[in-house]
């Protein structure tokens, strides 16, 4: 079995003699050698300093022994998962678990940046579905984005600091808080009739931004969802202009927490490669159907996902 002995950001190749599906090591000290440290190299190659472990897929990073029917599984619930996300978020729920059964070995750090790393490209993609059939507010937008990405930063800063633990045991009530309230009222976000205009507007989506930016920065689950409901309960959006509106913001602060991944190179970019591309797909699909059906029907999947979000909280937080 051939190994790598270079410790260094190095674009590493798959055998094609003797030792196929093993880097090859002489090929390593030759070819697309990127010995390179620089932010730029690390944050957008990202190759891992012990890149080129046995497997198939061992370019571009990914360092466990991982077989076409692993990148299949992963493919196909990153499909699910993007059609989810793309109608009201929470395609975390999907992705995550298919991704640490099917990485069982991998770090957990770099599992959260391949689902990073994947559902960036299809909150970005379904917001320009959704920029294209809804009226989007991006004079607030754009502010609340910037504030999203910033807080979420902060978030993952504080992360290192303290410990989230309180919050995971509070997770589960608030999300029953924010079922029972869509619920038990039938009208809640039906009408689309925006509360604030102008810089009042800006101001509100910024604060939001910030707020549930650093809230998935500093821990995550259910920070679609979030985004929707204070959307639809303070700034008076209807489901769909919600859902859209979300998107962006998702996208701002999912960037965030990518980056910082990328930078400390936690993440496969092949596995990425593969998994982006049906999460795209899975999300093109979501926002058309949410557009075509309406605010009603991503009410009614904004319930399902939330009541999906408390069990799986729950059990995490008590169990």
């Amino acid at each position: 079995m051939c190994k790598p002995k270079a410790r260094s950001y190095i674009l590493c190749i798959v055998c094609r003699g003797p030792h196929k599906g093993h880097v090859n090591q002489k090929a390593e000290e030759t070819t697309f050698a990127f010995i390179s440290k620089s932010w730029l190299t690390r944050g957008l190659l990202l190759i891992p300093k012990n890149a080129g472990a046995p497997g198939v897929f061992s370019l571009w990073g990914a360092s466990d022994t991982i077989g076409p029917m692993d990148i299949l599984i992963a493919a196909l619930a990153s499909l699910f998962a993007g059609f989810v996300d793309a109608i009201v978020g929470g395609g975390g729920l999907i992705l995550l678990p298919a991704l640490f059964s099917v990485f069982p070995s991998a770090p957990p750090a770099t599992v959260l940046g391949i689902n990073k790393g994947t559902s960036i490209w299809g909150t970005a993609v379904a917001t320009v579905q959704y920029a294209q059939r809804v009226n989007m507010r991006w004079a607030a937008l754009i502010p609340g984005a910037l504030c999203a990405l910033g807080g979420s930063w902060g978030g993952a800063w504080l992360v290192t600091q303290v410990s989230p633990d309180v919050l995971r045991r509070l997770l589960p009530a608030a999300l029953l808080v924010v079922f029972f309230y869509t619920l038990l009222r039938k009208d809640f976000g039906q009408t689309h009739a925006p509360r604030f205009h102008g810089r009042a507007e800006a101001l509100a989506m910024g604060a939001l931004g910030l707020v549930i930016g650093f809230y998935d920065g500093f821990f995550g689950p259910g920070t679609g969802s979030f985004f929707v409901f204070i959307l639809v309960r303070w700034l008076s959006y209807d489901f769909m202009h919600a859902s859209a509106a979300a998107k962006l913001l998702n996208t701002a602060s999912n960037l965030a927490a990518l980056s910082l991944f990328a930078w400390g190179g936690h993440i496969w970019w092949s596995v990425v490669a593969v998994t982006a591309v049906a999460n795209v797909l899975g999300s093109v699909l979501g926002a058309r159907l949410a557009i075509k059906h309406g605010s009603g029907f991503v009410r009614v999947f904004f319930m399902v996902v939330v009541a999906a979000l408390i069990v799986k909280t729950g059990v995490a937080a008590y169990s």
